[in-house]
């Protein structure tokens, strides 16, 4: 604890005493002991305040605690000393409680820090010794052990290395380094040992300028100006110019003394460091945690938000996003396969692969005789055949593309993903599309945001233009900076800053420095990222991007009931100094009035203490929700089939291609038809129930009766099937339909699970 927290308690402390004390002297009918006790109550703090003010005076800064000051010097003066004591003890209790919230804040870099290797692998002739890390010099030859930091920056002296930079650059999923390539210390080595050479000593690599980044932004932060200190520009002349009125009335300096005691700033002392108290208390409920109330209110006059992307915007790791099948394959096999086949390997991409088969509840089999390649993919044995996965020079012959296989490398590049290849006995038979991809809370949170009063969005990140662009066009944000290294975000927050109050919302490591530099930083701490979190403002807890709108809400709502309170209390000031300048109360009850004033305004800040939200009591139940994403799921895997039809539609006989129509169209009418009625007649009444408002059902409800057109115009063209000839341009005709079809479901279910998790997260409010 440091010297001047301890000296806040300790002079409220001194104050209790005193007043207890005297009270007891008081009422032993020695009145002479009272009075001293009261006196010595009140010195302490006087004097305590008297060298901050002067403190704040030469820093060219004026606050409320000069009305205190004044009034407690001058009840000593006038022999006072039970108003002064009175005084001295709100204005000492409201010190501890501001200091309460803002001890939150003090928070060291230290898991920052202790992230960093201490000790670096040396390889001097042929053995390998531990050196401390700052013994690292340029040149030297070190190991990086499977799963260990990168000590410093270097360059892969190792045939390959597998490298997770997403801590430092953003990149969501692991990259390969081939010899020679970059690599940067504060990396995570997620593949086998590899050695490196040394380009920077550890004091010069890229994780100790993080560190500095976000040391240098957190003592550069400019002094935080309380809500209170800017109404006691307007308070404090019109106090002293009532209480001279009062003297120059009277010729009486004890009704000037009543009218300072009436006007002691106590609710502005204690209005907004209640109710921001309050606030902070209410952010917690939902996992929302406030650094202190300088945080809260700083939050409230936010106008702009930054966001890192992955890990922030996007779930941070690699998801699948489709199956591309060759003709005459299937998704089902092409998946199973190759998830069979990745269950041998720890990569990352093997992680999702496997993943995204378990969520389809595929059967697996196990692989035989599995050799991985680094960097390149993995072959093995599954039932008595030679099964491959990995990238086109690994599993393709070299020659000319097959016109599937370069229709999913240009889906690939389009969508900016990842491409891997699955074949069997040297024949691709289909690939796997992976990218990083939105979280599915991202939509609602942007819309929450905007709902705040946020006025302008941007995402910087240290990712791709591409992948980049795509996010920002699907999110609408105002502006999208890519290929950021930690320190240009640094630089984009001072940009913002410039022109309005700014918030950085990040979770990784390469977020820290930005996070310490804007106005408020937020930190999704639920995702492990310590560093970003000691260096934030505010930590979500649930790894939930909604809260970030909630905890402006939040902040904004406890800023206007401190306003509130504020302007309340100073009104009932204002009479109770009229009051006192008439004559009608002397100091001692103009104390007491104050005293109830101080009530009633710290009970009007304690309504932060509620959400202010209104709750209904009806309520999605978790199985519901769980009921809801089967359902979503089932009808994925039939998307997926339409999305093969579709594809294989592009070059087939005119038979062929009236089979594939007809079964088309039954899983539209069986399944897609079914679900969407389904939707329509029993989710949405329930939904309408709980929500308070229907534009968002009626959009979802119009996309319904879209879908069921183009089912009907689909069943249209099966029908006609027998009597018409098929020839392409029918199956043109037929395909569009199809894939209109296909796209505006997987939108139209990707908007319900949105929906679905915002009513779910409501009524469990």
């Amino acid at each position: 604890m440091s010297f001047e927290r301890i000296l806040r308690w300790t002079l409220v402390s001194i104050a209790v005493l005193g007043l207890a004390v005297g009270g007891v002297a008081y009422a032993g009918h020695r009145s002479d002991l009272a009075d001293l006790c009261f006196t010595l109550a009140t010195l302490p703090i006087t004097g305590g305040l008297a060298a901050s003010i002067l403190r704040d005076l030469l820093a060219g800064r004026l606050g409320v605690d000069a009305v205190a000051l004044v009034s407690m010097s001058a009840a000593i003066a006038l022999h006072q000393p039970l108003a002064g004591a009175v005084v001295a003890l709100m204005y000492s209790g409201g010190n501890v409680l501001e200091d309460i919230a803002v001890a939150r804040a003090e928070h060291d870099l230290r898991s920052l820090v202790d992230r960093a290797p201490r000790e670096a692998h040396r390889r001097i002739d042929d053995r390998i010794e531990d050196v401390p890390i700052a013994a690292v010099q340029v040149g030297d030859q070190l190991m990086v052990r499977a799963g260990e930091i990168v000590p410093v920056d270097g360059a892969v002296a190792s045939a390959a290395a597998t490298i997770d930079d997403s801590a430092l650059t953003g990149e969501p999923i692991s990259v390969v380094k081939t010899r020679g390539g970059a690599v940067l210390s504060g990396a995570l080595n997620m593949g086998e040992t590899f050695e490196m050479t040394a380009s920077a000593p550890a004091g010069e690599s890229t994780y100790a300028g993080i560190v500095r980044l976000v040391t240098a932004a957190q003592a550069a932060k400019a002094p935080f100006v309380r809500l209170a200190d800017r109404y006691a520009l307007i308070f404090l002349p019109v106090t002293l110019a009532i209480a001279l009125l009062a003297w120059l009335i009277s010729g009486d300096l004890i009704r000037s003394l009543a009218v300072l005691v009436a006007a002691t700033p106590c609710p502005l002392i204690l209005a907004a460091p209640v109710a921001f108290i309050a606030g902070v208390a209410q952010a917690a409920r939902r996992g929302i945690l406030v650094k202190g109330s300088a945080a809260l209110e700083t939050l409230a006059r936010a106008h702009t938000v930054l966001f890192d992307k992955t890990g922030t915007l996007t779930v941070g790791g690699a998801r699948l996003l489709s199956v591309e099948v060759a003709p005459g394959e299937t998704v089902e096999r092409v998946l199973t396969l190759g998830a069979s086949l990745e269950q041998a390997s720890h990569h990352v991409l093997a992680k999702a692969i496997v993943q995204a088969g378990v969520e389809r509840a595929l059967k697996f089999k196990v692989p035989e005789q599995v050799q991985e390649t680094m960097g390149a993919g993995l072959s093995g044995i599954i039932d008595g055949k030679y099964v491959s996965a990995g990238s086109r020079d690994l599993v393709m012959a070299a020659g000319q593309v097959a016109p599937w296989a370069a229709r999913a490398i240009r889906r690939a590049s389009w969508r900016s993903a990842l491409i891997v290849f699955v074949a069997v006995e040297g024949r691709a038979i289909g690939a796997l599309l992976l990218a990083d991809e939105l979280r599915s809370d991202t939509p609602r949170a942007i819309r929450l945001l905007r709902d705040s009063g946020i006025t302008r969005i941007v995402m910087v990140t240290g990712d791709r233009a591409a992948a980049a662009q795509a996010i920002g066009a699907a999110l609408d944000l105002d502006a999208v900076l890519a290929d950021r290294v930690p320190a240009d975000k640094v630089e984009a927050v001072r940009s913002e800053q410039r022109r309005t109050p700014t918030i950085m919302v990040g979770d990784g490591i390469n977020d820290a420095p930005a996070l310490a530099t804007a106005d408020i930083g937020i930190a999704l701490g639920a995702r492990g990222a310590s560093a970003s979190s000691e260096a934030a403002d505010v930590v979500i807890v649930p790894d939930r991007l909604e809260r970030v709108g909630e905890a402006i809400m939040i902040a904004k709502r406890a800023r206007r009931i401190a306003i509130q309170s504020i302007v309340a209390g100073m009104g009932l000031s204002l009479l109770a100094m009229a009051a006192a300048t008439a004559g009608w109360l002397a100091p001692v009850p103009a104390a007491i009035v104050q005293e109830v004033i101080d009530v009633g305004v710290i009970l009007n800040a304690l309504r932060a203490l509620s959400p202010g939200l209104g709750r209904t009591g009806r309520r999605i139940g978790v199985e519901d929700g769980r009921e809801l994403h089967r359902d979503h799921l089932a009808l994925l895997r039939e998307l997926d089939r339409l999305r093969s039809i579709v594809d294989a539609l592009d070059e087939v006989e005119p038979g062929d291609g009236a089979s594939l129509i007809a079964e088309a169209n039954r899983l539209v009418q069986q399944q897609v038809v079914t679900h969407e009625r389904d939707d329509e007649g029993q989710i949405y009444p329930r939904l309408a129930k709980i929500l308070q408002e229907s534009h968002s059902l009626s959009a979802m409800s119009r996309a319904h009766r879209e879908i069921l057109h183009l089912a009907r115009l689909l069943a249209r063209v099966a029908e006609d099937l027998p009597s018409e000839e098929v020839d392409r341009y029918l199956i043109r005709d037929a395909q569009r339909v199809i894939e209109a079809i296909e796209t505006l479901v997987r939108m139209h279910t990707a908007q319900e699970e949105d929906i679905y998790e915002a009513v779910a997260a409501r009524t469990a409010a």
